[in-house]
């Protein structure tokens, strides 16, 4: 049986992932330096899937959340991480203060790539959050 190489450098994702895919596949965890890119939530996580492939030469499995307020038409989206260090939770906070529509849908994006060289597979799950919930299910 193959390993997935999951590319995360958090825990408590890593037991999620070896919790919901159980013994059908050995996941093993590898801390890759994948460059950020600038795009949308899916060229984000398939460049990511391609470049961490590359990296660890075998197949790959990656993961990026985004945080999408409908006030702001989908921003701050896949760049949420950058903006929760900048600003904090007040700050994000404080950003929707004018909106009536405070609400927000959170993007988990998965990735699978095979290999070097094959195309990524993208899964994906949105819901609508509660902004005061939301904060730690963001940080990586």
């Amino acid at each position: 049986m193959k390993t997935l190489n999951f590319i995360t450098g958090n825990k408590n994702k890593l037991s999620e992932v070896r919790a919901i895919l159980g013994d059908a596949v050995v996941v093993d965890n590898k801390s890759v330096d994948v460059p950020e890119i600038q795009g949308t939530i899916e060229e984000i996580a398939k460049e990511k899937c391609r470049r961490a492939a590359d990296a660890v030469g075998g197949p790959v499995l990656t993961e990026d959340t985004a945080l999408e307020f409908h006030a702001y038409k989908g921003l701050p989206g896949p760049y949420i991480k950058s903006f929760l260090e900048a600003l904090g939770h007040e700050g994000l906070n404080k950003m929707l203060d004018s909106f009536d529509d405070r609400s927000a849908e959170a993007v988990c994006t998965f990735a699978f790539s095979n290999g070097p060289g094959e195309e990524p597979l993208i899964f994906q799950g949105r819901t609508l959050v509660c902004l005061s919930c939301v904060y730690g299910f963001i940080s990586d």
